[in-house]
């Protein structure tokens, strides 16, 4: 028997069914019109929010990095909650300029902007975290040609990674970024040609629990931005100090201690080099602000048994959750928190193997789970839906299309 990852805080239940946002999980699938469904909690995106703000220090903003859930009824909702928002593509744009979002509070990251892309973030007026040389010399001829100033951060390439990351955003050569060696050059460059300097992106690591990693990596950040601003002999603007606060998805694992975060990055902040005294400061977070506010629903429409084994099966599976069926990065496959929905918190009774709808051995919600016992009809949830569900899994893989979603 496998372990599930542990369920979140926040969700309750009604009438013996799991409760997302105050409503039953049949009522919501009922008023979507059936599954597979996403259900994002408002309550929980607040809830996060309100946690994040009274952990960090007062000078440290959040931007959403919209890669995380580019659902535009999730934009909507963080627009008033967060001080920017990160985005990596000109679709990601157009949702947030949908949205309403000030164009000065967009950076647009990722190591392979097309022209259309630059032209278009540079009409709007969204920074440009430059990813490379090549990238700059682009920006600066599109700017040019347009009549219009490119606003430039630089994306570093730092030397130093994120300890405990699951994935590694910097040391060593890597697609992402400028080499920190090669900043100061490539700084001076754009300023001199007439960019509107906008500051410095370090983006080390994501996915990371352990608070003694985060916080060693944001003393890396500030002091790797101290001496590249040194030598790059303008004032830093904005530095984006990147993110990397996980969430719990498998069993043993436990929440980043964010007070601890908060109160070390206070104490760095009381000493900081004289030359980031007037730096804008933030922490750029996704799948920590809306992970844990998803949850994925979909029905089960087949029991079975195979040697033995019972296999539960339904009609969503990978091309919705692809990280939940362990192919998205994982090495060896672990449970996400997953729970029988509309027999929420009934004791389990047997081992069952919950399974999708496609025509793979790779699809897999939960293997060898203890679960109360389900028939055809009954609701599985998969938890921690909330970030690189929907836009992040093969929705198109064997025709079954995608799931609907619902902010509640």
């Amino acid at each position: 028997m496998k372990p599930v990852g542990p369920i979140p805080d926040g969700y309750g239940s009604i009438d013996g069914e799991l409760a997302i946002g105050g409503r039953s999980a049949s009522a919501l699938v009922a008023e979507a019109g059936g599954t597979p469904l996403f259900v994002y909690s408002r309550s929980h995106l607040d809830a996060r929010m309100a946690e994040l703000r009274a952990a960090l220090p007062q000078r440290v903003g959040v931007n959403y990095a919209v890669k995380a859930n580019p659902h535009p009824a999730v934009i909507a909702h963080m627009a008033p909650l967060v001080d920017g928002f990160d985005i990596a593509s000109a679709g990601e744009l157009s949702l947030c300029l949908a949205a309403g979002i000030d164009p000065a509070r967009i950076s647009f990251a990722g190591p392979g902007k097309r022209d259309a892309e630059l032209e278009a973030a540079i009409s709007a007026g969204v920074t440009l975290n430059c990813e490379s040389e090549g990238e700059g010399a682009r920006a600066l001829a599109i700017g040019q040609r347009l009549g219009r100033a490119p606003r430039i951060a630089i994306r570093v390439n730092p030397a130093f990674v994120m300890t405990g990351s699951g994935m590694k955003m910097g040391g060593g050569a890597k697609p992402f970024g400028v080499d920190a060696e090669r900043v100061p050059g490539l700084a001076r460059h754009l300023i001199a040609e007439g960019a509107e300097w906008r500051g410095l992106h370090i983006f080390t690591g994501s996915q990371t629990l352990s608070a003694d990693a985060i916080i060693a990596a944001q003393a890396n950040v500030l002091a790797l931005a101290a001496d590249l601003t040194v030598a790059i002999g303008e004032p830093l603007p904005k530095l984006n100090m990147g993110g990397g606060l996980g969430i719990p998805y498998f069993p043993g694992d436990m929440p980043v201690d964010l007070p601890g975060v908060g109160a070390a990055l206070s104490e760095r902040l009381a000493d900081l080099p004289a030359v980031l005294r007037d730096t804008a400061l933030c922490m750029e977070l996704g799948r920590y602000l809306v992970g844990e506010a998803g949850v994925y629903l979909t029905r089960i429409i087949d029991r079975k048994e195979s040697h033995g084994v019972t296999f539960l099966v339904t009609d969503g599976g990978l091309h919705h959750q692809l990280a939940a069926s362990g192919n998205f990065g994982t090495v060896v496959r672990r449970n996400y928190p997953s729970a029988i929905a509309t027999r929420y918190g009934a004791e389990p009774t047997e081992e069952v193997n919950i399974v999708g709808c496609l025509c793979t051995p790779l699809d897999r919600l939960a293997d060898n789970a203890a679960m109360p016992r389900a028939e055809v009809g009954d609701l599985v949830a998969v938890f921690c839906a909330g970030a690189y569900g929907a836009s992040a899994s093969p929705s198109a893989f064997l025709g079954h299309g995608p799931a609907a979603e619902l902010l509640v």
